[in-house]
């Protein structure tokens, strides 16, 4: 899938910014129905999307059948705290697969989900807690299904704001999860 900045500078507008929602938005709309359909539960252990992955999937109707809850874990603290192994981050950084994949895994077994969504990164800024690790649009995610977790790393290009960066990074999530559960 390709991105396309935004070139066209209009004061506090951005066109295809709102287009990109709308997409995404439609995108979660058919996952949330097609999780409904297969009978799979969800849970989501955020961090650099802030929520926006069970925000989307709750926006459809019938989703309180399919998300059984939902971790916003922005400190490392927070992670540590559902279930995330302190080596973990201390070994590999808060910033890697390895540590989505902990995200993932621990969220779907608190939750007792089929699917645990993990997600860690930087959304366009460097975190002044954790500098020497954070590169700014780099986003590491993991999809725990079926005892497997698959874990992915994506660079996302400059955005209008933040809403675009967790929309964007909603987008690449939505594309590997819906080609893992179709398997």
């Amino acid at each position: 899938m390709t991105f396309v900045k935004n070139t066209e500078t209009v004061p506090g507008k951005y066109p295809d910014h709102y287009r990109d929602e709308k997409r995404i938005r439609e995108k979660y709309t058919l996952l949330t129905k097609l999780l409904i359909e297969k009978g799979f539960t969800v849970t989501t252990m955020e961090s650099a999307t802030g929520g926006q992955i069970a925000s989307l999937i709750t926006d459809t109707e019938g989703s309180s059948s399919v998300l059984k809850g939902a971790f916003v874990t922005y400190c490392n603290e927070a992670k540590i705290m559902q279930g995330v192994p302190a080596e973990t981050i201390e070994k590999h950084t808060v910033y890697s697969k390895e540590t989505a994949a902990a995200m993932a895994k621990a969220c779907a077994k608190t939750y007792g989900a089929d699917i645990g969504i993990g997600v860690t990164g930087t959304m366009g800024n460097t975190d002044p807690v954790n500098p020497e690790n954070s590169v700014p649009g780099k986003v590491f995610f993991a999809v725990f299904f079926r005892g497997k977790t698959e874990a992915f790393c994506t660079e996302i290009p400059p955005q209008p704001d933040r809403l675009m960066y967790k929309l964007t990074a909603a987008e690449r999530i939505y594309d590997r999860l819906t080609a893992i559960i179709g398997k």
